[in-house]
């Protein structure tokens, strides 16, 4: 039986929510702000709601070609090879039907390992039918979780004891949290744009952002949270929720007044809104490759495995290409193309600061 098409933002988010693997990259909202910045969204339900996947389409090479994209999707039981199996079957012959250059999927699964055949057999299933894992992985793949179910005691014990030093830290120096508005947006991006100089990686325009808080704010899946010092805002996160489930989005900071650990005690707010508001998981969206001191991530990863969290290997993104040889000269151009980009992006937050 073919995927039945969702044209409704509530019935869509419930049916998402309910699903493994639910994502706030798989909500409506998220497709709406991707169809204004060049996407077509799609949203599939098959067998009775049983899986579900939100399809993002581009054009490219001049509308010649298209790229379809599942951001952390599809949804579905992936130990369910039957309908494993369909979900595959109707995504590939949606990207034959569209000319796609290739298709991109990138469930919320964790990666197989020693012990785990089952998720071993999955990705040769994935290999069989002509898929390879993407050298364009879109999302970190993966990521640092904690359980947000124990009480805050639990929580504070399970950090490490330089970790609850800095939250209390922060606090008797003076650091206040409060919860950002939309009045803060300008606030939030001139920091995040001070932090992607600082750090070295490339943002977008501040149009951007705006829509993805605003929209994510509205529909009660976003929220801000605000460090101060003395009346100083010096650092900041934008943490999404979406079927109980809360995601350390976006971080920014300033050099002021960075010995009072302002990030220690601003992480431990945002678990307890979190966990007030019902959400059992905080993911902190982002960790190394491999677990070496050599990797770029270390000291991020450092920082969230002090607050408690797991390392989660997720099994990433993966490719299905109807035409191998398009397939191969995009995956050759594409690194070359997104380094011009990332150069004239940081050239255009630099101006951003300097207005």
């Amino acid at each position: 039986m073919p995927p039945i098409p969702i044209r409704e933002a509530a019935a869509w988010n419930a049916l998402a929510a309910a699903l493994p693997g639910a994502h706030i990259l798989q909500s409506w909202e998220w497709g709406e702000i991707k169809s204004r910045n060049g996407w077509r969204a799609q949203r599939l339900a098959w067998e009775g709601g049983r899986a579900a996947a939100q399809v993002l389409t581009r054009s490219a090479g001049r509308g010649l070609l298209k790229v379809i994209y599942v951001p952390k999707g599809p949804l579905l039981d992936w130990n369910d090879a039957a309908l494993r199996d369909a979900v595959l079957d109707d995504l590939q012959q949606l990207a034959r039907r569209e000319r796609a250059l290739l298709l991109k999927i990138d469930a919320d699964v964790a990666a197989p390992s020693a012990s785990s055949a089952r998720g071993a057999g999955e990705e040769d299933d994935l290999v069989a039918r002509g898929w390879v894992f993407s050298p364009n992985q879109i999302q970190f793949r993966n990521t640092v979780v904690l359980d947000l179910r124990r009480s805050e005691d639990e929580l504070l014990a399970g950090m490490k004891q330089k970790t609850r030093y800095n939250i209390r830290l922060a606090a008797k120096k003076g650091v206040r949290v409060r919860l950002g508005t939309s009045a803060d947006f300008d606030l939030l991006y001139r920091m995040y744009a001070e932090t992607s100089v600082r750090d070295g990686f490339v943002i977008r325009p501040p149009a951007y952002y705006k829509d993805v808080w605003g929209t994510l704010m509205r529909a009660g899946f976003a929220q801000p949270f605000i460090a101060t010092a003395a009346d100083e805002p010096i650092s900041a996160l934008v943490l999404f929720t979406f079927a109980q489930t809360a995601w350390y989005f976006y971080g920014m900071s300033r050099d002021a007044h960075r010995e009072k650990m302002p990030n220690h005690l601003l992480q431990w707010e945002a678990m307890r809104w979190a966990k007030a508001h019902g959400c059992t998981t905080y993911d902190f969206w982002g960790a190394p490759d491999e677990l070496i001191e050599s990797d770029p991530l270390w000291g991020v990863w450092k920082f969230k495995e002090g607050f408690g969290g797991e390392f989660v290997r997720r099994r990433g993104a993966w490719d299905y290409a109807p035409s191998a040889r398009l397939y191969k000269l995009y995956t050759t151009v594409l690194p070359r193309v997104l380094d011009v980009l990332r150069r004239r992006g940081r050239a255009q937050t630099q101006s951003t600061l300097r207005d």
